[in-house]
């Protein structure tokens, strides 16, 4: 299930947004000012922001400044009373991928939601990774031939971000930055445990070490 994080300080359509979210298969966390915001940002993962600009504390632009200059990609998308082209201007060069002005058509929303999850490599469907093993990009789970083989969360996550980057180099502040929330405790260790179960799992010959630099997905 994708996890996304709204920040909206009108509660009452923070709700509606929120019931038609969840009905539409999603995970919701609200936030209704921007200290909120980051506070549950530093606690979670998350594969969406929804911000809306004018929020109390610190506002949504200023939001996904702070998340952009600590290195965090996840697609942003603002949602916002603003009609002046250099706010809106303002919101691309902090970050945000789209935007929607208020009020908001929800069915838009949510085609606006699943062009930015394809735009950034993730799918609506299940995905084979051999004749048996099938990735399932809602659930994040791996099924053998149907059943669900319970993998650890992190060897999930870990999956889920070579998949995203199939034919391109994971580096491994990459998966640092996937598998651990900001100022979390990793190490080395760790990083090669799950890397050996990925190989263990798709074979050895799936994985390629690029010495130095990080690792390629095969499959």
């Amino acid at each position: 299930m994708y996890k996304i994080l709204l920040l909206e300080d009108d509660k009452l359509f923070a709700s509606t947004l929120e019931d038609f979210l969840e009905d539409e298969g999603f995970e919701i966390d609200i936030a209704y000012d921007g200290e909120q915001c980051l506070d549950l940002n530093y606690e979670n993962k998350y594969d969406l922001y929804i911000f809306d600009i004018n929020v109390p504390k610190i506002n949504g632009l200023d939001v996904l400044k702070q998340l952009r200059d600590s290195g965090d990609t996840t697609p942003s998308i603002f949602l916002t009373s603003y009609k002046d082209k250099e706010t809106l201007h303002e919101g691309f060069l902090k970050g945000c991928d789209d935007y929607l002005k208020k009020p908001v058509d929800l069915d838009e929303l949510i085609l606006r939601i699943k062009a930015l999850f394809k735009r950034n490599k993730k799918s609506f469907e299940a995905i084979k990774l051999n004749d048996t093993l099938e990735f399932d990009c809602i659930s994040k789970r791996v099924y053998e031939n149907g059943a669900d083989l319970n993998l650890p969360i992190k060897v999930l996550e870990l999956l889920e971000l070579f998949i995203e980057h199939r034919g391109e180099i994971v580096t491994k502040q990459m998966i640092i930055s996937k598998l651990w929330c900001a100022g979390e405790e990793y190490s080395e260790g760790s990083i090669r445990v799950y890397i050996n179960s990925i190989k263990k799992l798709l074979g050895k010959e799936s994985l390629s070490n690029i010495k130095g630099v990080g690792y390629k997905i095969e499959f």
